[in-house]
């Protein structure tokens, strides 16, 4: 069940941040936990690993302020689905994740979409709400740039138009493209430790291109290889080590328990029999 509680990807659109709103939906999952457990009180008795599981939950289901702290996001995330359809981009119902291109209305429909929706967040803000009045001086500033005019260039087989994008979703798919390669090339799922890797060493090699910092990094030896020679072997087979350390395996019968969406409801039926 706890293992149930974590696994959010089920419940998930593949948006990302800030369309998909995992850890809403994780204190959601963890009042369902709440809930079951309070029924298995009845069936299995005041165990005391469920005690043990109980208590803190107790405490996080009794919290003010994150009862405070979700009605709002409820609240926001209604308002913001509002925005994700009147700029047809990423839709809420939609499940093509972040490869989604949205609808394909002409811009005047989406710039009267917008025009409703700031006119419906300005009932909002009147009612003192200071995230929906920056919400509104952020559409109004950037109002032409997401409302632009095609740009027209001259190209060689003549005039070129281009829509200037309005997302960076161009970026992130080019992203996604290098990471789907580093998976056929390495045969592994998950790729966390080789981008964290990247990430760190790109700009690195880069700057071999760069005299003095090569200069800098080689430290007086002649070539890469002489200097990585100079460097602590038991040092790299610690860092390795605690690398390993960090890695958490289930088992593949229990991957396939915790992706039930309804766990909960099905574990209630098993003890209710």
């Amino acid at each position: 069940m706890i293992h149930w509680t974590f696994t959010l990807s089920e419940e998930l659109k593949g948006y990302g941040f800030p369309f998909d709103c995992p850890h809403w939906i994780f204190y959601q999952r963890l009042k369902r936990l709440y809930e079951f457990l309070n029924h298995a009180e009845s069936w299995v008795g005041g165990t005391k690993p469920l005690r043990s599981l109980w208590r803190p939950l107790t405490k996080i289901m009794d919290d003010p302020q994150l009862k405070t702290a979700t009605t709002r996001m409820e609240e926001r995330t209604r308002v913001f689905e509002k925005l994700r359809k009147s700029l047809s981009i990423a839709l809420p119902e939609h499940s093509n994740g972040l490869n989604d291109d949205g609808l394909d209305p002409d811009m005047k429909t989406i710039e009267e979409a917008i025009r409703s929706f700031r006119e419906e967040i300005s009932v909002e803000a009147a009612y003192q709400k200071p995230e929906y009045k920056k919400m509104i001086e952020q559409i109004d500033k950037y109002w032409d740039k997401l409302f632009a005019d095609p740009i027209t260039l001259d190209g060689s087989y003549g005039p070129v138009s281009i829509q200037p994008q309005r997302t960076n979703n161009i970026l992130e798919r080019f992203f996604r493209d290098f990471k789907r390669g580093g998976r056929k090339k390495s045969g592994t799922v998950s790729l966390n430790k080789t981008l964290r890797s990247i990430l760190s060493d790109t700009p690195l090699v880069k700057n071999l291109e760069n005299t003095e910092y090569r200069s800098i990094l080689l430290d007086g030896c002649a070539t890469l290889e002489e200097r990585f020679a100079k460097v602590e072997a038991q040092a790299v087979i610690d860092k390795l080590d605690a690398e390993k350390n960090q890695n958490e395996k289930m088992q593949p019968e229990m991957k396939k328990v915790v992706r039930l969406p309804d766990l909960p409801e099905r574990m209630a039926k098993l003890l209710a029999a």
